[in-house]
Order: C-alpha cells, then sequence, then structure tokens
C-alpha cells in the first residue's frame, strides 16, 4: 500500500467516503472538524503540558464562553455520562473511586422516566448502577431512597412524559439527589438552556454540532461536581481510565466552542435552506414526486426536507435507489424508505447539494 507523502489517505485503504446527508451520526463518522480546530490540535501535538493544569484552564475558558459555571473535556459525550454517574455514586472518596463499579455499600440507583430509557443509558449503568423507572410526579417521588445518587434526564425525550425537566430537577434538589442531561447532539446554545431549568449537569458531544474532535465531548455545570467527574476519569487510575481524552481533544474542543459563540448560525440556516431548495428543484421534473420540509426536533438541528414518489410509475424503489446511491459516483449517504427519502443538509459541504440533485437526477431519469 502506497501513501501520500508518507500519510496513509482514505484511497490509499479503499474506503471510499461520501456526502453525508443524514446528520451527526457516529456510524458515519459524525462531523467534519473546522479548520481552527485542526489547527489548535495540531499546535497542541507540539508540546507537553500537564493534562490537570489544562483541564482546569480549559473547563473555565469555556465556562465564560458558555456562561455556566464550570465545563469539561470527555472522550465524547458516553465518557460523560460514565464520569458524571461515577462522581455521583463515589464523589471523590479515594477508596470509593478505586472500588467502581463495585458500588455495594454506596448510593447506586438512578432515576429515569421510563420515557428517557435509550441504548446510550449503558454507560450510566456501566458504572454499577441500577435504573429506577418512574412515569409520574408521585411515582418520582416515591423513588427516592438511600440508594438515590443521580436524575438521568435524555434531551431527546424532555419533551415526552409527564414530568418536565424542570420538576425533575426541582425534585432532585428537594432530595439532594443531583440531577443530569445527555444532550448528545442538541445545540450547547448559551445561556443553556437545560442550566435554567436547574439540572447540575448537560452533557454533548463534541464532533456533532460543534464540530469540534470526534473523540470528544463537554460537560457544563456545576464545578463540584464536574471537578468529581474529573476525578473519576482519565489520566487518574479510576473507572473512567480508558476514557482518555488528550491534549489534543482538549485544545480542539476549545477551538470548537470559542468558534460556535462566533458563528453565524443565522447564516448557516439559510445555506442549509438554499442547498434543500436545489434538490427540490431537480426533482420537481419528475412526475409523482412530493416534496416538502420540516422542522427539526431538539438533535441534528437543521431544516430536513423529505421527498415521496410512486416508485411503480417511475421505475425506481427504495433499495434500487439506496444501493445506486451508495455504489455511484459520488457516493451519497441518505435514509431512503420504500418510496421515499430524507435529506438533512447539516453536514453536507459547499458544491456537494447540486451533485446530490444531479445524482438523483440521474438515477430517477433512468
Amino acid at each position: 500500500m502506497s501513501t501520500q507523502n508518507g500519510v496513509p489517505t482514505y484511497a490509499n485503504l479503499g474506503v471510499r467516503p461520501f456526502i453525508n446527508c443524514v446528520g451527526t451520526i457516529t456510524t458515519l463518522s459524525g462531523s467534519l472538524a473546522l479548520p481552527e480546530v485542526r489547527q489548535a490540535m495540531s499546535q497542541a501535538s507540539t508540546g507537553y503540558v500537564k493534562i490537570a493544569e489544562l483541564m482546569d484552564a480549559v473547563g473555565r475558558r469555556i465556562a465564560e464562553l458558555m456562561g455556566c459555571e464550570y465545563a469539561l473535556v470527555t472522550a465524547g459525550c458516553a465518557a460523560a455520562l460514565s464520569q458524571v454517574t461515577a462522581a455521583c455514586v463515589a464523589g471523590t472518596d479515594p477508596g470509593k473511586v478505586a472500588r467502581l463499579p463495585d458500588t455495594e455499600g454506596m448510593k447506586n440507583e438512578v432515576i429515569v422516566q421510563k420515557t428517557h430509557r435509550v441504548g446510550y443509558d449503558r454507560a450510566v449503568t456501566a458504572v454499577g448502577t441500577r435504573f429506577i423507572e418512574v412515569e409520574t410526579m408521585e411515582e418520582l417521588e416515591a423513588a427516592y431512597s438511600e440508594r438515590t445518587a443521580m436524575i438521568f434526564i435524555f434531551g431527546d425525550a424532555a419533551d415526552r412524559g409527564s414530568i418536565s425537566v424542570k420538576d425533575m430537577a426541582a425534585s432532585g434538589h428537594a432530595h439532594g439527589v443531583p440531577s443530569f442531561v445527555d444532550a448528545a447532539a442538541e445545540r450547547p446554545d448559551a445561556p443553556n438552556w437545560y442550566l435554567e431549568q436547574g439540572v447540575d449537569a448537560v452533557a454533548y458531544s463534541g464532533g456533532k454540532c460543534l464540530r469540534g474532535p470526534q473523540a470528544s465531548g463537554l460537560i457544563l455545570g456545576r464545578e463540584e461536581l464536574l471537578k468529581a467527574a474529573f476525578l473519576n476519569g482519565c489520566p487518574h487510575g479510576s473507572i473512567g481510565r480508558p476514557m482518555k481524552v488528550g491534549k489534543e481533544e482538549i485544545m480542539g474542543l476549545l477551538a470548537a466552542v470559542e468558534q460556535w459563540v462566533v458563528r453565524d448560525h443565522q447564516a448557516e440556516w439559510k445555506e442549509w435552506e438554499r442547498r434543500l431548495s436545489v434538490i427540490t428543484e431537480a426533482m420537481s421534473a419528475f412526475d409523482t414526486v412530493e416534496a416538502s420540509t420540516r422542522q427539526p426536533g431538539r438533535s441534528n438541528v437543521a431544516p430536513h426536507l423529505s421527498i415521496t414518489w410512486d416508485a411503480e410509475q417511475l421505475g425506481v424503489n427504495g433499495t434500487q435507489l439506496r444501493q445506486q446511491l451508495e455504489e455511484g459516483e459520488p457516493r451519497i449517504e441518505m435514509p431512503v424508505g420504500d418510496g421515499s427519502l430524507t435529506v438533512n443538509p447539516y453536514m453536507m459541504e459547499e458544491g456537494e447539494a447540486e451533485l446530490v440533485a444531479k445524482r438523483l437526477g440521474e438515477i430517477f431519469a433512468r
């Protein structure tokens, strides 16, 4: 295998990149890091620092930018879930920190609304905890015990269930129990809505809408809790030791946050709408095609284009379309159903909307 100037490339490995019309999906490698992020990571790789000193300095700078008490950089949002949970269970007690995930004799119960259960919450139970599911405020108040360590809230489900984020946080405070939100693919806007609702900490992916390092996460919240989370993570010999975040990721994420507060988000939104209009116009040339734009939920916040067509009349079904998009040039990834497709412009780059429109037109014209 040859390399380009001694540096391996996707092409050298036979791996085909693609145009991302799906969003910030980890299996599709998240987002593309901003140029400023790549520069910060490269610069960080040229010298040695003490991680604890760097983490504290960056945490305070991010807190200043985001208007919160403190911040912590982690190795992705899932690592944030484990480290904050560990902090709620073991705190800063060296003996307890060293024992995890053995939680015998410790607080090890996490209260969660049943509608907030997701596959990612295994990062919470990996610490040695178990979930106590509730559905009503009455059940929430009855769920507390001397073993209750934390309240877990899944941001995407914040509008589901009968208990609001604000009420969950207030109930936790009344019982001396911290509340924590997983908002991985959401916008970390300042002021932070979740912190305004009273939660103690909220975590985001650094490699999604922030466009920071893919293997990074960001926690915003109470300084005491986040410093305990750091002690339960790398570089300490604790349960979070495998969740290493290096100087490059720490500085790269700081650069992403620095850019987040100055990016023209309104202009970005207009560009996303323009990209969708290019694709809509190309598809309008075909009979039975119907296009509509819908607004997003809490995650992957961008307008989404939905297109449907009569597969029998146009002679192409979802399976055929998906295969041709996958195997063609350029390679394109988008959600495709039976006579339907969705385009999310969130992670598309300049000029790619025109390529997608052209490719879809070629396939449907056949």
